[in-house]
């Protein structure tokens, strides 16, 4: 049985931001990094636990994937998949660790 693969309000947030950021610079490259992430995310369903624990959580159920320089984070509980937050590789987590624990 598929995992269902839903977004928090904030990780739809970052996305958006990511893609204006780039968008400055090459709108090209900006849907190439926006296709990628929403990919990894669409690939969830099937296998939801290939992405490895967030080391800063240190919680078997908190998984991250690499894309590009970003990543992209999400939570696993029960047959469900919560996008977390998208953020860029040399970002703090603690900046946004909190919205993390609260979905």
């Amino acid at each position: 049985m598929d995992y269902q693969v839903t977004w928090s309000p904030e990780a739809v947030e970052d996305i958006e931001e990511i893609a204006r950021y780039i968008e400055k610079d090459s709108p090209s490259y900006a849907q190439a990094v926006i296709e990628q992430i929403i990919d990894a995310s669409r690939q969830l369903n099937q296998l939801p636990l290939r992405g490895r624990v967030v080391p800063e959580l240190e919680d078997e159920a908190y998984r991250e994937l690499f894309i590009y320089s970003y990543r992209l984070i999400y939570r696993v509980k029960d047959k469900q998949v919560i996008i977390l937050a998208i953020i860029h590789g040399r970002r703090l987590l603690e900046k946004v660790e909190g919205r993390l624990l609260e979905n």
